[in-house]
């Protein structure tokens, strides 16, 4: 099977690689409100439905306007899910139930911890996505990028000094959520890895369009739909947010992964941890008695500098061409 190859276009792939991350930030505070009225598999029903039907009116809407889609026809459109391979199916199939399973696990593991929290923990699924490009899709870091990684290790360590140290001293539910957590992590880096490899035979939007609806239809059985009526808008606002968040900022970082290598995407989603603790922050002085604050003191400061440090200098720094290809217009 050939591997895939990115397009070069790294301006681009680095654009929506941050609009990934920033909503990826963003997004378990929204979340940790939501579970707040609705259980975890009623909520990642709800996101897989109402991402599944807002891309599908966008895809149609686009068809309308602009005459017929690559998504909807040719070599690369619905007709070729029916002429997918053995393995390429397989990867679909896994792709699948990687976002079916991390959805769900990081949902009940950042409910026995903390959003925060969470989000230290699930900085493992990058650095498997990255190990996985580097070891699959062969590429390589410098010796100045392997540099980048021990500043952004460090960043972490003093930014997330209190969170770990309560990590490993903290109860056994704070245990079994950061488990819950890991295992999320490697569910998602297995769809990353799968999603990328499937851009070679599929476009990202329809990828993403078959993942949401198999994903919709696998958890409507668990779905709670009565915790859905009388909600306040409140939690209504926050159901709303999640679906789009889902939808823009999978069909972002899916878009990424044509335009840019994999191993410098998992760095700058190391920055989702910054943006999570900086937006509790925010929440936390806005809606005091719904987000409890986290506290960030001199390290906490210090590692955020040193973690953007770090995470600049992995995607931006220079490394060797994909193997066995040849050149293209990266930094």
């Amino acid at each position: 099977m050939l591997l895939h190859q990115h397009s070069g276009r790294w301006q681009l792939g680095l654009a929506l690689s941050l609009l990934t991350a920033l909503l990826w930030g963003i997004m378990p505070n929204v979340l940790s409100i939501a579970l707040q009225a609705v259980d975890t598999y009623t909520l990642t029903w709800f996101r897989f439905l109402s991402s599944f039907l807002l891309l599908s009116s966008y895809l149609g809407i686009r068809r309308v306007l602009r005459g017929p889609s690559p998504v909807m026809n040719g070599n690369k459109g619905v007709a070729a899910l029916a002429h997918l391979r053995g393995g390429q199916g397989l990867l679909l199939i896994l792709a699948i139930l990687g976002v079916g399973l991390d959805y769900p696990l990081y949902l009940q593991g950042m409910a026995r911890t903390s959003p925060a929290n969470a989000e230290v923990v699930i900085q493992l699924a990058p650095v498997l996505m990255s190990l996985g490009a580097i070891l699959i899709f062969k590429e390589r870091y410098t010796r100045q990028q392997w540099m980048g990684v021990a500043i952004l290790t460090t960043g972490f360590s003093l930014f997330f000094r209190e969170q770990l140290t309560a990590l490993f001293a903290g109860s056994s539910q704070y245990f079994v959520g950061s488990v819950l957590v890991m295992l999320a992590a490697v569910a998602w880096s297995i769809y990353a890895l799968a999603q990328k490899q499937l851009l070679q035979v599929l476009p990202s939007e329809l990828i993403m369009l078959v993942i949401y609806g198999a994903c919709a239809v696998l958890y409507t059985p668990t779905a709670q739909f009565q915790q859905l009526v009388g909600l306040s808008p409140l939690y209504i606002a926050t159901l709303i947010a999640s679906g789009l968040s889902t939808l823009i900022s999978y069909g972002a970082f899916a878009e990424a992964l044509a335009h840019w290598e994999a191993s410098k995407i998992s760095a700058i989603q190391s920055l989702t941890p910054v943006i999570t603790l900086s937006s509790a922050w925010v929440l936390a002085r806005l809606l005091p008695t719904v987000i409890p604050p986290e506290p960030l003191n001199r390290l906490g400061l210090a590692g955020t500098a040193l973690v953007i440090g770090g995470s600049v200098i992995i995607a931006l720094g220079n490394r060797l061409q994909w193997v066995p290809d040849g050149s293209d217009d990266q930094p």
